[in-house]
């Protein structure tokens, strides 16, 4: 089969000679390390790759795939440049191309301190608690958080691989399983999720500044509510305050990004940890919030779990998708897994202490306070109000930066790569936060706006599904990188006009049975079958699974199945 390839390559070749062909061969000589591979030289089947969708229309995928050069133990040359297949200008830019080996700054304990930036935050902080609300054990309610990271840690570090191995980021990934174009259509709904999340972690923010102001100043009649506005011209300078002070960070770029996770977290772990000891210290132990047993019966406790379980690995789910954005910055795949791994421990240790602290407040102040904010305005004085400004801000500003900014940017320069940058995609991702009047959603209804919004989380668990299966079960973990910036018909991901159809199939109707539940959540339909219940409180779960599979299927249907591609030569030498 090999050997008709080649001859029949050569004699197209020999009737159609190009004369970029013709040049490459005599201008590039064959480097003397070396061996000769009759009858191409190692240099000639590179550029071969390159410039043969100049020579005809397109060739058979079964014909072109072979000319890819194959990795070999006992050769070592060097890898070609990202520029000299001359992606198409549509799909890329300098946010956009993969990242090359001096990008590559994060280490392992650079991703520990994103995690630990993500993790430390206000609604972090009510997760544990919550539960106990609704009937848990205080015990069983960390447990829940912990077992739902560990099994959320799984996809994190599966999606997080192409990253580090390739380079690239999310939306650039997504066109591998969804097509060049339909591409967009993931990464725009994770987007979406970004937008709204990033609005009302800003007023959460603002909201802290407006706390911890003078008492004259929230007396005064800055502090009257607008009926225009929606809400008080002072408490919309706080929000705005907030919202100019992420932006400076923003505009750096990732490596600003990068500099403040790292230098970020262990303030925040300072501080979180003198908030634990204040309330050891002044409720005389943690014996009221040990006290706290289950009050529900076994089958009322696994009907909660299970739900529960859902919604908190629908709070990282978006980011479940959108982690190659940060691990293509990683330095190996090692430091990927072991920066990952410690996010169930960051996530059941701070929920531990968002628990512990808010039943002290029971045995301290005699009343309930779970919102941290306002717990640290009843705390007053000097000191602790500048704390809490910084704690509070830092808190915010790394979960909302790295959470919701970096997805929703690359979605915009993914969309029209020649007039957006990561720069401006964000700018306009900030603009879409304030639209969202994330002011209005709270207080209507806030827990329509939470559930709607981790809601809409389990909804991308499809996109997870299809993703992963396409690259660990279809392409084997090979991709082409030179395909991924192409609009070449011939090129592997191109499908049907840029489309694969049977990833949008597997979309369409993996979210379809999670819709009926979601509708009844948000109070437009009065009622559902049960198994349509079922299917939403387990939405992740049942969308995740049911959708790959589907995909998997009608990828076999299709012919698509296990045809991976050789090693690409644009791999990064530094990739593992």
């Amino acid at each position: 089969m090999v050997s008709k390839c080649l001859a029949l390559c050569l004699d197209h070749l020999h009737l159609h000679p190009h004369p970029s062909i013709t040049s490459a061969t005599f201008q590039n000589p064959r480097p003397s390390h070396l061996p000769i591979h009759p009858p191409f030289t190692t240099t000639f089947i590179t550029k071969f790759t390159v410039t043969h969708q100049r020579l005809q229309p397109c060739l058979p995928r079964t014909s072109c795939s072979i000319f890819t050069p194959m990795a070999s133990p006992s050769q070592s040359a060097p890898s070609p440049k990202f520029d000299e297949f001359e992606p198409h200008p549509t799909l890329t830019n300098d946010d956009l191309k993969p990242t090359t080996s001096l990008e590559r700054t994060f280490a392992w304990w650079e991703m520990a301190c994103l995690w630990i930036g993500l993790v430390v935050g206000v609604p972090s902080y009510y997760l544990a608690g919550s539960l106990v609300d609704l009937g848990m054990a205080w015990w069983q309610g960390i447990a829940t958080v912990v077992a739902a990271n560990i099994i959320l840690l799984v996809p994190l570090v599966l999606t997080g691989h192409p990253g580090t191995r390739y380079g690239i980021s999310f939306p650039v990934l997504a066109r591998s399983s969804f097509g060049i174009r339909g591409a967009h259509i993931p990464t725009l709904l994770r987007a979406l999720v970004g937008c709204g999340w990033y609005g009302i972690e800003t007023w959460i923010g603002g909201e802290a500044i407006f706390l911890l102001l003078p008492k004259f100043l929230k007396e005064s009649t800055l502090s009257q509510v607008l009926p225009w506005l929606g809400t008080s011209p002072l408490e919309f300078a706080c929000f705005i305050t907030f919202w100019l002070a992420q932006l400076t960070i923003v505009w750096k770029g990732m490596e600003g990004i990068r500099v403040l996770e790292k230098y970020s977290a262990p303030i925040l772990i300072i501080l979180t940890s003198c908030l634990l000891i204040w309330a050891y210290v002044n409720a005389g132990g943690f014996a009221y919030m040990l006290s706290l047993s289950s009050r529900l019966s076994s089958s009322q406790f696994w009907s909660l779990f299970f739900p529960s379980l859902t919604a908190n690995i629908s709070f990282w789910a978006t980011l479940a998708l959108n982690i190659p954005d940060f691990t293509r910055y990683a330095k190996t795949q090692t430091d990927q897994i072991i920066g990952q791994a410690g996010l169930p421990i960051f996530m059941g240790a701070f929920t531990f202490v968002g628990l512990a602290v808010t039943c002290s407040t029971k045995v301290i102040f005699g009343r309930v306070i779970s919102n941290p904010i306002q717990l640290l305005g009843e705390i007053g004085g000097f000191t602790t109000m500048i704390l809490a400004i910084v704690g509070i801000s830092l808190a915010t500003i790394t979960t909302n930066i790295a959470a919701n900014v970096v997805a929703p940017a690359n979605a915009l320069v993914n969309l029209s790569p020649s007039n957006f940058t990561f720069r401006r995609g964000a700018l306009l991702t900030a603009l879409l936060g304030i639209a969202f009047q994330p002011w209005r959603l709270l207080k209507s209804s806030e827990s329509f706006v939470y559930t709607w919004l981790v809601g809409y989380s389990a909804l991308l668990g499809p996109i997870g599904g299809i993703l992963l299966t396409d690259y660990y079960l279809i392409h084997r973990t090979n991709l082409s990188i030179k395909d991924l910036y192409s609009l070449s018909p011939c090129g592997a991901y191109y499908y049907s006009g840029g489309y694969n159809l049977a990833a949008m199939v597997a979309l369409v109707l993996g979210i379809l049975p999670v819709i009926p539940g979601f509708l009844q959540k948000i109070g437009i339909l009065s009622s559902i079958p049960e198994s349509f219940g079922v299917i939403y409180s387990n939405a992740w779960f049942f969308s995740f699974f049911f959708a790959g599979f589907l995909y998997w299927i009608l990828s076999c249907l299709t012919g698509k199945q296990n045809k991976s591609l050789p090693v690409d030569p644009f791999l990064p030498s530094s990739a593992n």
